[in-house]
């Protein structure tokens, strides 16, 4: 698989939240806004390029049978890190995540592509597809919040476009998994229609 090849299945082929299904609950709880979308997303993007990195460069030095206990510790470093520096220097998404920054260390797509890419490849492969997945997962989120906040609230990245308080409903749990079904569903067709 070429580097591009490798970089783009993180949008459509292999997509970690409408193709997969990894990730349900980060994604159906911070999409409410396009803000927090963006945090967490990023957030993840880091944690899994940085921990990709290190997992591929110390595959050989880990022992099968403590293989999963050291990429947690691993990956719970770099999400300290991502926590420790959004606490600092953006307090406001911070406290609007609130715990699901510290519970990227259990998120499936981080652990996963550990388990399943970096433990597996060399240092750049697995950097691109530490990005390939975050930006994939980015890109998921974005497309949830910017829907569930456009009609939730009538906004868009906290601007008001619409002058009324929007439809409660879609910011609420079911608006998200409403929201979640039908753009699975649009990609399922897509994904039929390309055959």
């Amino acid at each position: 698989m070429s580097p591009w090849q490798n970089f783009i299945k993180g949008f459509i082929k292999e997509n970690p939240v409408f193709v997969l299904v990894l990730g349900t609950c980060p994604t159906l709880a911070v999409t409410t806004s396009v803000a927090n979308a963006i945090g967490m997303g990023l957030s993840t993007t880091f944690v899994l390029v940085t921990s990709n990195i290190a997992i591929a460069a110390l595959k050989d030095f880990i022992p099968d049978k403590v293989r999963i206990p050291c990429f947690i510790v691993v990956i719970a470093s770099f999400v300290t890190i991502v926590d420790l520096v959004m606490a600092g220097f953006f307090q406001v998404i911070h406290s609007q995540l609130g715990i699901f920054i510290p519970l990227i260390v259990v998120n499936c797509i981080v652990l996963g592509r550990a388990e399943a890419y970096a433990a597996k490849n060399s240092l750049l492969p697995s950097a691109i597809d530490g990005l390939s997945m975050g930006l994939g997962f980015t890109f998921a989120l974005l497309i949830l919040s910017t829907v569930r906040e456009a009609l939730g609230e009538g906004s868009f990245l906290g601007h008001k476009f619409i002058h009324s308080d929007g439809i409660l409903f879609f910011i609420l749990a079911p608006g998200a998994f409403i929201v979640f079904g039908y753009v699975i569903a649009i990609i399922n067709r897509l994904n039929r229609c390309k055959k």
